[in-house]
């Protein structure tokens, strides 16, 4: 456990989050003159990430009072759910049938075992469950494993979808599905993993992690935050990977059937549902909106015309 500090920390207010918002806002305006085409998504962003953060806060809040493990539960379920919603729906550029509860399951696997025994072991924590240290802990598990997961089965589903002709053909000299796709998931999990490799070896030689920049602010010792921040970089690995394994396997076992046939039927290109639904209703509006229009215009000109033919008729009978 950390042990506390004798440094002392500012209380911000929105005036310190608005300064901050400007560098945002710096960004968009370099994107607006160089042409990027990036400053509404900095904005958006910048905004949803406001947003977010003040209602994860007022929540975890009342949960922090409350001091209830299974408030403490179903905030870590919600965690790993809404992980789940981000990588298929937003992350994903391909997915496979029955993707959504594969990930869930995935996530939910990693994250929940790997919090548990880090926190009450590693980190020595009794209970495990205390709100302030387990809530922050999953949240950044479940945020790391999901660049993986999406790396992972991205790379499986273009490989099988892009060529699959090669995995036929190991098929069809008598390999098993799982001895076929070996080499992509090899390289799938291999390319998932390399981020957090790359992360690990650089830390505290030019990278200061958040985590222990955050502890070192909240007060705590250098060396508690460093031996901290050790440990939360190892159960992040830990649940890349495993997260990464479960995903990868259940992928490539719905895109090559148990018959061993590729089913690149069973992959979806096209954007995922909800923004279908979403491009759907908006051009259903934009339909509306442009025939209202349509009709008022006729009818205001009709109206105009109405006026100018009653004149004219005037003027001739006086004429």
């Amino acid at each position: 456990m950390m042990d506390g500090g004798t440094g002392t920390s500012k209380d911000l207010t929105w005036e310190n989050v608005g300064l901050a918002f400007s560098f945002i806002v710096l960004d968009a305006v370099f994107s607006r003159i160089f042409g990027l085409g990036v400053g509404s998504s900095l904005i958006t962003a910048a905004v949803r990430c406001v947003l977010q953060l003040t209602l994860v806060a007022l929540i975890l809040q009342k949960v922090f009072e409350t001091n209830n493990p299974w408030a403490v539960a179903g905030i870590a379920f919600l965690l790993n759910l809404m992980g789940t919603t981000e990588t298929v729906v937003n992350k994903a550029k391909r997915r496979y049938d029955h993707m959504f509860p594969s990930v869930l399951l995935g996530m939910l696997g990693s994250t929940i075992p790997v919090s548990i025994i880090g926190i009450r072991f590693a980190m020595s924590v009794d209970p495990f469950w205390k709100p302030e240290q387990y809530i922050p802990v999953v949240g950044m598990l479940c945020g790391s494993t999901i660049s993986g997961i999406v790396v992972a089965v991205s790379y499986v589903l273009k490989e099988i979808f892009e060529n699959k002709d090669k995995v036929e053909m190991y098929l069809a000299f008598g390999a098993s599905r799982f001895e076929a796709c070996k080499p992509i998931a090899t390289d799938a999990l291999r390319l998932a993993l390399t981020p957090n490799i790359n992360q690990m070896s650089v830390l505290g030689i030019i990278a200061i992690p958040g985590m222990m920049t955050g502890a070192i602010l909240g007060g705590s010792s250098v060396q508690q935050a460093a031996r901290l921040q050790m440990v939360i970089m190892f159960m992040i690995s830990s649940c890349t990977a495993l997260s990464s394994i479960v995903t990868t396997i259940f992928a490539l076992s719905v895109v090559v059937d148990n018959e061993h046939r590729v089913r690149t039927d069973r992959i979806e290109n096209r954007p995922h549902a909800v923004y279908r639904a979403r491009d759907w209703v908006g051009g259903k509006v934009v339909d509306g909106v442009k025939s209202v229009g349509m009709s008022v215009w006729k009818n205001v000109r009709g109206r105009k015309g109405n006026d100018d033919g009653g004149e004219g008729e005037r003027e001739r009978l006086l004429g």
